[in-house]
């Protein structure tokens, strides 16, 4: 599960200046480079917001484990997996005579995964370091395929899908998720448009990993049947990320929201300022009795 890398948003690479990520100034290594050590950074912030990450978004969860339909006894590889919110909740289906290979690219994120199934007591979850785009594993060899909010960061969303094509066996399933467009998401759109605005990052490219970059469901219906898959049933899925006030949110963004944060550290500190005092002032709309909550919509994609 990853979010917050937003394409056009940008980090410090070996001091050449402001690259964007996923922009044509970087190829896919330096990519996967940068990607890997934002993601290094924020694996103590995801295990601090694991539950609440749990919570907030199990309707996307529980919309990925209806069409990828884990039962017990089976295989379940979880990609991209973060701190295993998905990977965990399979594993519940699958029993003790299944198994969940719960995966991310950050050893980090790995070990914060191994914790949280430690924790829960299950012995039927294998965390292991795995490249999305370049499986370790055999041919025809897992029955369901769960991804929620990984393929649209990677460099070769192409690869990452026909490599999880390769590993599915006959009958198996995929199901994975992305984030619709940004005036669905306004919790990632903000921060970018402020940034943009205020000249720390590059506008969004066409065609660049980023994290509203797959939003398109013919876009995304064309990446998974050119990797093999058969018929793809597409839903949306509406929820919203709850924030206590806007300080909250601010700690979210600084603390979790991958290159964005990142972004947000490499400023200096009057600029940092003025950037959370822009981007706070637009957060009228959204506020309520509880605090500030922030929509969102996820693209739920299934295929065999």
């Amino acid at each position: 599960m990853r979010f917050g890398s937003g394409s056009g948003f940008v980090r410090r690479c070996g001091g050449s200046g402001w690259v964007g990520e996923g922009s044509a100034a970087m190829d896919a290594s330096d990519v996967r480079q940068a990607s890997r050590a934002v993601w290094e950074a924020m694996a103590r912030g995801w295990e601090e917001r694991h539950t609440y990450f749990e919570v907030a978004a199990r309707p996307v969860t529980e919309t990925m484990l209806d069409h990828g339909r884990p039962q017990p006894g089976q295989t379940v590889l979880d990609l991209a997996a973060g701190t295993g919110v998905v990977g965990l909740a399979a594993a519940s289906h699958i029993g003790p005579d299944g198994r969940a290979i719960v995966s991310d690219f950050v050893p980090e994120m790995v070990e914060v995964a191994r914790r949280n199934a430690q924790m829960l007591g299950m012995d039927n979850v294998d965390c292991r370091v795995l490249d999305a785009e370049d499986l370790a594993l055999d041919d025809d060899v897992v029955d369901v395929v769960l991804c929620r909010w990984g393929y649209m960061l990677m460099p070769d969303a192409e690869a990452a899908l026909a490599e999880s094509r390769r590993v599915l066996r006959s009958g198996g399933r995929l199901a994975c998720a992305v984030f619709a467009g940004p005036n669905e998401n306004p919790w990632a759109a903000l921060p970018m448009q402020v940034l943009v605005e205020r000249g720390h990052v590059s506008p969004p490219q066409p065609g660049t990993p980023g994290t509203l970059a797959l939003g398109d469901h013919g876009q995304l219906d064309a990446l998974l049947t050119g990797a093999g898959f058969g018929a793809v049933d597409i839903e949306e899925v509406a929820f919203s990320w709850p924030f206590g006030d806007g300080d909250d949110y601010w700690r979210f963004l600084t603390e979790a929201s991958g290159a964005v944060a990142i972004t947000i550290e490499g400023l200096a500190e009057d600029e940092r300022q003025r950037v959370r005092e822009d981007l706070l002032a637009r957060l009228g709309p959204y506020e309520t009795t509880e605090g500030i909550e922030l929509p969102a919509v996820a693209v739920v994609a299934a295929a065999g």
